[in-house]
C-alpha cells in the first residue's frame, strides 16, 4: 500500500517541490492551503503535479478543519510548511503571524495526537531562530535569539515539536532550514526579486532595481534539495532536529552582481539603495553547519551559490522571453 502524506502550505515553493518528490516515490499526497485554485497553485502547475494530488482548502487558524483533514486522511507522514514566511512583513502583522506560524502548528500537533498519533511529523523551522548572526557556523546546539515576530512564532512551534515529542512519544523532527531558493520562490523574496529584475532589465522591460541591505551575508541553498532533507528526516529510526544549510555565506550584493552578470549586465548601473526596504533588525552574517544531517541522513548540498543564481536567472529569462512571445503559462508575474 502506498504511503500517505499530508502537506500544509502545499502551494508554496517548498510544498510544490515536496509534492513532486513524494509523488515520484509513490506516495499519495494531500495538500492543505488557504487557496487551492489554479492561480494560487501556479507552482504545482509548473511542476505538473496540480492534478496529481488531493487539494483541501484549510486555514491554520481553524483547528476543526485541521482535525478533519488529519483524521480523515490518516497520513503516515505530515509536513508542516505553512507559515507567514516573510520576516520583514511580520513586524506589520505580528498577531496574525503568531496565529498561523506558531499556534497553527500547535493546532496541527493536537490534530495529529488525536487523529493520527502514528504519523511522523516534520516541522519547517528556520535559521531566523538564531537572530542576526555573528559570522560563525550555526549548529543545532546554538542558542536561539529570535529578532522578529516571524522568528518568535517559529520558536514557539519549534519548542512545541520538542515538547510533543518528549511528552507524547510522537515522532517529530525540526528541520532548521537556512535560506533556500529556486525559480519557484515568490517575487517578494529578495533573491527572486533580483533574478527577475535582471531578466526584465536585460530584455528592456525595466530600468532599475531597489534593494535594502546589500551587505547582509546569507547561507543560500537550493529548495528541492532541502525538501529531500525533510523527507530523509522522517525515514530515520528515531526523530531528531537538523540544521540544513550549505555552510557558505554570500551577500545580497554578491547575488545581485552575479545575477546581472548572467543576464549580461553590470549590476552597479541598475541597482539603487532604498533605506525604506531595511528591516528593523536584519541579518549580519549566518552560515549553517549541516554536519549532523550529513552524518545521520547522508545529506549534503549539491547546488552551491553560483549554480543557484544561474538556475534562477536562466528560468526568469526563459519566462520573460516566453511571455513576450505571447505564451500563457502558470507564473506569478504576468503583467510587467
Amino acid at each position: 500500500m502506498a504511503k500517505r502524506a499530508l502537506i500544509t502550505g502545499v502551494c508554496g515553493q517548498d510544498g510544490a517541490y515536496l509534492s513532486q518528490l513524494l509523488l515520484e516515490k509513490g506516495y499519495e499526497v494531500t495538500g492543505l492551503d488557504l487557496a487551492v485554485d489554479i492561480g494560487s497553485c501556479w507552482r504545482l502547475c509548473c511542476l505538473g503535479v496540480y492534478d496529481r494530488i488531493t487539494l483541501v482548502r484549510a486555514d491554520m487558524t481553524d483547528g476543526g478543519a485541521l482535525s478533519e483533514a488529519v483524521a480523515g486522511g490518516k497520513p503516515d507522514e505530515i509536513y508542516n510548511l505553512a507559515a507567514h514566511s516573510a520576516p520583514g512583513t511580520s513586524f506589520q502583522r505580528p498577531v496574525e503571524c503568531g496565529e498561523v506560524t506558531g499556534m497553527g502548528f500547535a493546532r496541527l500537533l493536537e490534530a495529529a495526537r488525536r487523529g493520527a498519533p502514528q504519523a511522523k511529523i516534520f516541522q519547517a523551522s528556520t535559521r531566523e531562530l538564531f537572530g542576526p548572526g555573528d559570522g560563525g557556523l550555526y549548529n543545532e546546539e546554538r542558542p536561539f535569539r529570535p529578532a522578529n515576530p516571524y522568528a518568535a512564532a517559529k520558536l514557539y512551534a519549534h519548542w512545541m515539536a520538542k515538547i510533543y515529542r518528549d511528552s507524547h512519544g510522537m515522532y517529530i523532527c525540526n528541520g532548521i532550514m537556512f535560506n533556500h531558493e529556486s525559480p519557484l520562490r515568490g517575487i517578494e523574496f529578495v533573491t527572486r526579486k533580483i533574478s527577475d529584475a535582471a531578466a526584465r532589465i536585460s530584455l528592456g522591460r525595466g530600468e532599475r532595481l531597489a534593494l535594502g541591505n546589500t551587505e547582509a551575508g546569507v547561507d543560500w541553498g537550493y529548495a528541492p534539495e532541502y525538501m529531500q532533507a525533510a523527507w530523509l528526516m522522517l525515514q530515520q529510526p528515531e526523530p531528531d532536529d537538523y540544521v540544513i544549510a550549505t555552510g557558505e555565506a554570500h551577500s545580497v550584493g554578491e547575488f545581485a552582481r552575479r545575477a546581472f552578470e548572467i543576464a549580461g549586465l553590470d549590476w552597479a548601473k541598475y541597482v539603487d539603495s532604498d533605506a525604506g526596504l531595511l528591516r528593523p533588525t536584519d541579518i549580519v552574517l549566518q552560515q549553517g553547519d549541516y554536519s549532523r544531517a550529513e552524518a545521520k541522513l547522508g545529506w549534503r548540498p549539491q547546488v552551491k551559490f553560483d549554480r543557484l543564481v544561474e538556475i534562477m536567472v536562466e528560468e526568469d529569462l526563459s519566462r520573460r522571453k516566453r511571455h513576450l512571445k505571447g505564451e500563457k503559462f502558470p507564473w506569478d508575474i504576468i503583467s510587467t
